[in-house]
């Protein structure tokens, strides 16, 4: 058994290197994009079909940043990047903040988005006053304002990202945050100790090992670090991650 595993590991990790080294950047990003393109703008496609999850999603959210004391810090500003209709952005980051912007590539997401946030669906209230900027490029892109934010919220968009891109992602972020906002990525993660490759929306899932090392080498500290609970079986584990720059005196 163990054998087996270690041969798929190895065939996984071939095939992924031999996909990389022959899809260029562009396409990368281009196939990611036409990936979505064509993906309804709902809760559900935003969720890829399992879209029963949201509220157990949100749940294990809001108590993270209940537990990082949020209210109690009086934070103001947030970003949601990768925000899709605003899933995040309307179920957990605007209730909290008063002033939420949004970053996502999609042009039909990024439309939609201002119509779910701001309108009000059965039990779910929506909060024109709180809809900031929305942003419509992808996060390689996209440079935050310096100084803005208390918190950045980056929810399964990363593994869109190439490390190269990632890095400098991480890096860019570091000048958005204020004095002592904090930096929050919630991402699927490998149980392999491997980074897996998905052809069919061109993403990559990494181990979570991967993603501290990138925080260290990119001049944060983790805060806190929490397993997401409750989702079904046969999904790949989620983490949450606080993090945030270190100071000069670290």
């Amino acid at each position: 058994m163990e054998e087996t595993r270690e041969k798929t590991d190895m065939q996984q990790n071939g095939k992924l290197q031999d996909l990389m080294a022959t899809t260029s950047e562009k396409e990368f990003y281009v196939k990611a994009q036409k990936y979505w393109s064509e993906v309804p703008a709902t809760v559900n496609g935003m969720l890829g079909g399992l879209g029963y999850i949201n509220a157990v999603d949100v749940e294990g959210s809001t108590k993270f940043l209940r537990e990082l004391r949020i209210k109690d810090m009086h934070k103001k500003y947030a970003l949601d990047c990768g925000a899709g209709i605003g899933r995040v952005t309307k179920n957990l980051l605007m209730p909290l903040f008063e002033k939420v912007d949004l970053v996502e590539q999609d042009p039909t997401f990024a439309e939609r988005a201002r119509e779910y946030c701001t309108t009000d669906m059965g039990s779910t209230l929506g909060y024109p006053k709180r809809l900031g900027e929305i942003y419509n490029v992808g996060l390689q892109e996209f440079t935050p304002s310096s100084k803005k934010y208390d918190v950045v919220w980056s929810q399964w968009v990363l593994g869109h990202l190439t490390d190269e891109d990632l890095l400098q992602f991480f890096k860019r972020l570091k000048n958005c945050l204020t004095d002592d906002g904090l930096f929050v990525m919630k991402e699927n993660v490998t149980s392999s100790n491997k980074t897996e490759l998905d052809e069919a929306d061109s993403s990559v899932t990494r181990p979570l090992k991967t993603y501290e090392k990138f925080l260290k080498q990119t001049g944060y500290r983790i805060v806190k670090m929490t397993k997401q609970p409750n989702l079904p079986k046969g999904l790949y584990p989620v983490y949450m991650i606080a993090s945030q720059p270190l100071t000069q005196n670290e």
